[in-house]
């Protein structure tokens, strides 16, 4: 069911944390996450078992199916082709001096190296959206004038600002795709609502406390490594759910699919495209996780009944940037 602007602005009002850890405050509900409650983390590990959510970044990562964001461009800048054949022919036909320096250094010593670059969006594979992602009305989280956001990057709400909660906490994993019974998959147009989230938490008897860090299995991220179709809808949280994680006081919420929320404009908002980025980054101050894989990690939460663990999930640390890559693991 869609709802209305009306709708949205209630919800926007309630879930509002602007000023409540300061008016200087840009790590909004990562503040939850204590010193205690990165001891409680800590604490869960029992095997030291380490299971990687990260995606590959790569050419056929999901951002090829996007016009505004492409898959990374991984070229290697030096490499042992180069070296072999800069002291096979030596520089009296290079002309450039890098090349030439290059020719010299090889010649006369055994040590050889690699060396390469990338060029990607930030968001373009397992990656956190930072609070200054997403604006609406000329404002961002706590208030901050979405003009300070300039072609020389995020003067308030950069990636960089969260550096301090590390980010590590409690994480609990909700596994939609078993509650529904499916194989790999949540097919589009049934959003994962309030109720839904309530019905897996008493399934799983696991509980929601402050500070923890949601992570939401949906299956995208498998169906994708199936299909190659980064393109492909499938279901995420219904937008009012941003109210749910606000009461239960979560630091942040990740998933496996491409938005987090379910992209269906007929069960979003009139007159918009994604509210909950709205209310979660904007008002709420409520980081966001995309495309993280998390097909390992229900299997193992499902072999042993627990679906909590010490999760460790750093963005990194790119100053003034509104999203960065992140290589999550989840330890037990």
């Amino acid at each position: 069911m869609t709802g209305t602007m009306k709708d949205f602005r209630r919800v926007a009002d309630e879930v509002r944390n602007w000023g409540r850890w300061g008016d200087d405050d840009e790590v909004g509900t990562l503040n939850f996450i204590t010193p205690a409650k990165v001891a409680e983390a800590a604490g869960l590990v029992k095997q030291g078992k380490v299971i990687s959510l990260g995606g590959d970044f790569s050419s056929g990562g999901p951002q090829g199916a996007f016009k505004f964001r492409q898959n990374p461009v991984h070229v290697m800048t030096v490499d042992g082709g180069d070296a072999s054949t800069l002291v096979e022919y030596g520089p009296q036909w290079l002309r450039n001096a890098v090349a030439a320096d290059m020719s010299a250094f090889f010649a006369d010593n055994p040590f050889r190296f690699n060396d390469d670059i990338i060029v990607m969006p930030l968001q373009a594979a397992t990656q956190w959206d930072a609070m200054s992602h997403v604006y609406y009305e000329d404002k961002l989280y706590n208030g901050f004038p979405a003009d300070s956001v300039t072609s020389f990057g995020a003067f308030h709400l950069g990636i960089e600002k969260v550096d301090n909660k590390g980010i590590t906490s409690r994480g609990v994993l909700l596994d939609v795709v078993a509650h529904r019974g499916v194989d790999t998959f949540c097919q589009p147009g049934a959003p994962i609502t309030p109720d839904e989230l309530d019905e897996i938490v008493a399934r799983q008897n696991v509980e929601i406390r402050s500070g923890d860090i949601v992570v939401v299995h949906t299956g995208w991220w498998t169906r994708f490594l199936s299909t190659g179709d980064g393109g492909e809808a499938g279901s995420g949280l219904h937008w009012t759910c941003a109210s749910w994680l606000h009461e239960h006081e979560v630091a942040a919420v990740a998933a496996d699919n491409l938005m987090v929320e379910d992209p269906d404009p007929g069960n979003g908002v009139e007159g918009t495209f994604l509210p909950m980025h709205m209310l979660c980054l904007r008002d709420m101050g409520l980081m966001l996780g995309e495309y993280w894989d998390l097909g390992p990690l229900a299997a193992d939460c499902a072999a042993d009944g627990v679906y909590e663990f010490q999760l460790v999930a750093p963005p990194l640390k790119v100053v003034g940037a509104v999203g960065a890559p992140v290589s999550p693991i989840a330890i037990k």
